[in-house]
């Protein structure tokens, strides 16, 4: 049995010049982190005195005798795609609901592929991981998905990535210093209730990405630097206004993106002192993230009991074995 911890992870800026259709001709840039939240997936070799060949347990329990019986359609893939001939069990548990703007589906295929590579005793270095990963999901899949989380999940850690014209990527880790630990004590995650599917969710603005949207990448791709330079040496409180820059130019992307319940509780958190803040992932629902000190926190979940806030810490390790025994 294989067991393994994949992060999810929170993007500040940058989004929108990870997809291959922008970087491919302008280059690209995020500046990102991952969490201490995770999806945990174990996979095993069923023995064959089994009625079914293949058990997936995730929302839903499948028990079934071929792979194009699988409902799960990456798991379905994938298993195709590493070409996995034996019977397996696979279960996943995650923190955090899926369809929530985490990277949850890019965390999923991460940790699913470490996994089963694992199984197969065939080892691969983190950052490979990532690259297979975003091939699997834009090739393979053919799905609208960026190419930042799969490097997130893999790598871990507090990161600028960059994404060159010649598909190449580069990961700048930003080791920890007083301004990272301050933005972590001062950034509040709230759950819309709102789940969405991401790619169907980018599909409805990324084509144009690289046409009438030019303008507003490009400035978003400009904050990544700002954000830099903020975390290195300057007032970590100019990090919350630019996520409210950010924001406001990701709004033009797409009608998409945001809507009333969302635009609703963002403005009620910048009146209780919120300095700025994003919907995280591709945009329609998931989780809120802002800026906002501790003492308005607790004033703004006092005035809406209902919003419910998940508690969060930064971390540095990316997608990773916590469990091996390859007897069968």
């Amino acid at each position: 049995m294989i067991i393994t911890k994949t992060p999810y992870r929170i993007s500040f800026f940058g989004g929108g010049s990870d997809y291959p259709n922008w970087y491919r001709k302008f280059d690209g840039a995020v500046l990102s982190t991952t969490i201490d939240k995770h999806i945990y997936l174990s996979c095993r070799y069923l023995p064959s005195f089994f009625q079914h060949k293949y058990r997936i347990v995730w929302s839903k329990i499948e028990n079934v005798k071929n792979i194009n019986e699988i409902r799960h359609v990456a798991v379905k893939n994938l298993l195709k795609h590493l070409n996995f001939k034996s019977g397996l069990e696979i279960h996943y548990d995650g923190d955090l609901p899926a369809r929530s703007g985490m990277g949850s589906s890019s965390c999923f295929t991460v940790g699913l592929t470490k996994a089963l590579l694992t199984l197969k005793n065939t080892k691969i270095s983190n950052y490979n991981l990532a690259r297979k990963t975003i091939n699997f999901e834009q090739k393979i899949m053919k799905e609208i998905v960026g190419s930042q989380d799969q490097v997130a999940a893999a790598m871990g850690g507090f990161n600028k990535i960059i994404f060159k014209k010649n598909n190449s990527i580069k990961i700048k880790r930003i080791k920890k210093n007083k301004n990272i630990l301050r933005l972590e004590n001062n950034l509040v995650l709230f759950y819309s209730g709102i789940n969405r599917t991401a790619h169907k969710i980018a599909s409805g603005y990324v084509n144009t990405l690289t046409s009438s949207k030019k303008e507003y990448i490009q400035k978003i791709v400009e904050h990544v630097n700002e954000g830099e330079k903020i975390i290195m040496s300057g007032n970590i409180d100019d990090f919350g206004k630019l996520l409210h820059s950010a924001w406001n130019l990701k709004k033009k992307l797409s009608k998409s993106i945001s809507n009333s319940k969302i635009d609703s509780l963002y403005n009620e958190a910048i009146k209780f002192g919120a300095q700025g803040g994003k919907l995280l992932g591709a945009g329609g629902g998931g989780f809120l993230l802002m800026y906002m000190k501790k003492n308005y926190r607790k004033r703004f979940l006092k005035r809406f009991p209902k919003v419910i806030e998940v508690p969060f810490k930064f971390s540095d390790e990316g997608s990773q074995v916590i469990f091996k025994n390859l007897n069968r």
